[in-house]
């Protein structure tokens, strides 16, 4: 009996350092750094504070199709996102090689995080047990001020229609 309480209090112990409270709109956007595809390092809070807005945008596997999909969206809406003052940022675990791979075959004219340590993943409040999950984030003056979920091929789409929204 006392194996199994402890066995059982172990795995909640591990699972609550696992996950956080996932971020909502009004949030404090988490200040974290992360190694970007060209290996150099990347801090969130000076991209928030150099620009209008900042897209977070998570992806679970560099070179599959939803990332793809995702991704390539906001690299074809980008020239519409910089005249909104959004500076644009992809997350995965992936590492550095993968990332670079992802950026060069799609042409993505953003950076995109190697986070394989999983810190910005957490500071999201995503789970850090296996991959980051799909998500997006737009920060406005450090705050989230806007959060989509699961979304592939309409991600773009999506964060214009709030910018355009957005009158702030």
């Amino acid at each position: 009996m006392k194996l199994t309480t402890a066995l059982l209090f172990s795995s909640m112990i591990l699972f609550s350092k696992a996950s956080a409270e996932p971020l909502k709109v009004g949030d404090q956007a988490p200040v974290v750094s992360a190694l970007t595809d060209t290996g150099t390092t990347l801090n969130l809070g000076e991209v928030y504070q150099a620009n209008r807005y900042t897209v977070v945008w998570f992806y679970p596997r560099a070179l599959t199709g939803g990332c793809t999909a995702q991704g390539c969206s906001l690299r074809d809406a980008s020239a519409e996102l910089t005249q909104f003052g959004a500076a644009v940022i992809g997350v995965s675990t992936d590492s550095i090689e993968k990332q670079k791979e992802f950026k060069a075959v799609n042409h993505f004219p953003f950076p995109l995080l190697a986070d394989t340590d999983k810190l910005v993943v957490k500071a999201f409040g995503q789970s850090v047990m296996m991959m980051a999950s799909r998500e997006c984030y737009v920060i406005k003056g450090g705050k989230v001020v806007y959060k989509d979920t699961g979304v592939t091929g309409r991600q773009a789409a999506n964060v214009l229609a709030f910018l355009a929204s957005d009158k702030n």
